[in-house]
This record gives C-alpha cells, structure tokens and sequence, in this order.
C-alpha cells in the first residue's frame, strides 16, 4: 500500500483539520484513477465501491498541472471521510493501528507520501515510534 501519512500531536479537531488540508491533494489523485475505472465499467459495478464514485460527481476541471501537489486548488470537492480512508492521519497511535489492520488483510509492504509541510517530523515519528512497534508483531 501507499499513501500520505501525516503525524499529529493529538487528535484535536484542529490537529486532525490541518492533517486533512495537508493530505487532501492524495484524494484529488484518487478521484482521477476512480473516475477512469467509473468511465469504463460503469457506475455501480462491482469494480468501483458507491462511497468512491459518489465523491467523484464533485469532480470539476482538474488540472493535470496541480498532480500530486500539497495545496492542490482541484481537491475541494474531496471529502473528509475520503482523506480519511486514503491516507493516515492522527497521533502516532493511530499510525500504528491502522498500519496493523492493513497487516491483518495481508498488505506487507507499506510506503509513506510524505508530501506536506511535516516531512522531517513525520518521518522521524515513523522510525522512532511507529516502524518499531508494527514490526516487533
């Protein structure tokens, strides 16, 4: 798996908030690989959950020029519950949790988007606190 992860010091609205805007561009990369699956096996297939294509109808001119990008102006349309489910966000506890059940439905490998305005800290949280911890299981 791979996805941005975003270490807070808690878990305050406001902490959680800024973790979002920080990982929301990773949800504008998404809609785009939704919208093309949508495109060519249709709405509600099997091949595309309903919670992902719902969001997508929000989708409006996204400019390629912005891909990939911390404070992409094209990812409005995504969802807080969408930024929640792609990427990692919250305390370190939270890290770990959900690098544990990502293990238990068999991923093995894991890589960290580290594309926000905490790279160092994020990932000097990842080799102090949280690599050790999900790999001693």
């Amino acid at each position: 798996g791979a996805a941005p992860a975003y270490v807070t010091a808690d878990d305050s609205p406001e902490a959680l908030a800024h973790a979002r805007e920080q990982c929301r561009w990773f949800g504008g990369m998404v809609g785009n690989h939704v919208a093309d699956l949508v495109a060519r096996y249709g709405e509600h297939s099997a091949a595309v959950p309903d919670a992902l294509t719902d969001y997508i109808k929000a989708r409006q001119g996204y400019d390629y020029a912005h891909h990939g990008r911390s404070g992409n102006p094209d990812t409005q349309f995504v969802p807080d519950e969408i930024v929640d489910r792609f990427c990692v966000i919250g305390p370190v506890e939270k890290h770990i949790e959900k690098l544990n059940a990502l293990r238990e439905l068999g991923v093995d490998q894991f890589a960290v988007y580290d594309m926000h305005d905490a790279q160092e800290a994020v990932i000097d949280a990842y080799g102090r606190e949280v690599i050790p911890v999900v790999n001693s299981r």
